[in-house]
């Protein structure tokens, strides 16, 4: 009887534990605010971006992801707290939240990925650079730019030191 009430036991402290860990991993990725707005139309969205890119002489550079990738949170949540990545891009860059969801398939989405040169191939959070006429100029697998859970500091800068508009237009010395 007594091995069976310390069976009942262990296994009510099994499920316990279970649902806090579980809990307690949830709170953890929702507590990176949600960046990516749902409703937008992500055609437009890029539209904008670049026109505000052409008066600004900046790049774009696309976040392509979504509230449902935990990555793509973390990067969102990584670039907005290290204040010279920060400052690297407001300086030369359009810097928007792409909204798409790969287990959704819409004809919008199919029309983003072809427009962007279909950057799902590199899995999410993807980035992709285009210049000030919209054109796809880099796509970067962020991917290469981890590090443990979270990012390189030193990758991220390079990679955006390299897309900045004065990097990209640079004369070629021949």
């Amino acid at each position: 009887m007594i091995k069976i009430i310390n069976s009942i036991e262990r296994r009510i402290v099994i499920v316990g534990l279970t649902v806090i860990l579980s809990a307690i991993t949830a709170m953890g990725q929702q507590a990176l605010p949600r960046v990516y707005d749902e409703q937008a139309n992500p055609l437009e969205q890029i539209d904008n971006a670049v026109v505000k890119a052409r008066s600004e002489a900046k790049n774009v550079v696309c976040q392509v992801g979504g509230n449902w990738c935990p990555w793509c949170l973390r990067l969102a949540a990584f670039i907005t707290s290290d204040e010279d990545i920060k400052q690297l891009i407001d300086s030369n860059y359009v810097y928007i939240h792409v909204n798409y969801n790969p287990a959704e398939a819409t004809q919008q989405g199919e029309e983003l990925m072809r427009r962007l040169n279909n950057p799902r191939r590199f899995g999410f959070p993807v980035l992709v650079v285009l210049n000030s006429d919209g054109k796809v100029i880099h796509t970067q697998d962020s991917a290469l730019l981890e590090e443990g859970k979270g990012y390189n500091r030193d990758r991220m800068l390079r990679f955006f030191t390299n897309w900045t508009p004065a990097a990209v237009n640079a004369p070629v010395k021949q």
